[in-house]
């Protein structure tokens, strides 16, 4: 039923769907290594059970959240001083405690 204009459309290939063990690796491993070299990276792969380019995106996608949250980390302590809870301004935040407030706010913006 194809013209000589139109190709067969590709199948899209799935989504991959990690186990909580390959994302604990692979966070694991991201915490000091953003860039992996391709030794590493068929390291990775092999030991995970995963093919290069499944960790080639997961890593490449893992570095677009990373910058995406310290975008928005820099838009939300621009906040004046004066509109700062006292107790808390001179505390330093950790990862953790920027994605606990990230999940509170998306829950009570419901």
């Amino acid at each position: 039923m194809f013209n000589n204009r139109q190709q067969p459309k590709k199948k899209r290939k799935s989504r991959t769907a990690f186990t909580n063990h390959q994302i604990f690796e692979l966070e694991k491993r991201f915490l000091y290594q953003k860039y992996l070299s391709p030794a590493d990276r068929d390291e990775i792969a092999q030991s995970l059970g995963l093919t290069n380019a499944q960790v080639i995106t997961w890593f490449q996608n893992r570095r677009a959240k990373l910058k995406r949250d310290m975008e928005e980390l820099k838009r939300t302590s621009s906040i004046p001083k004066s509109l700062q809870d006292p107790n808390t301004s001179s505390r330093t935040f950790t990862i953790s405690d920027y994605s606990r407030n990230r999940r509170m706010a998306r829950y009570c913006a419901r």
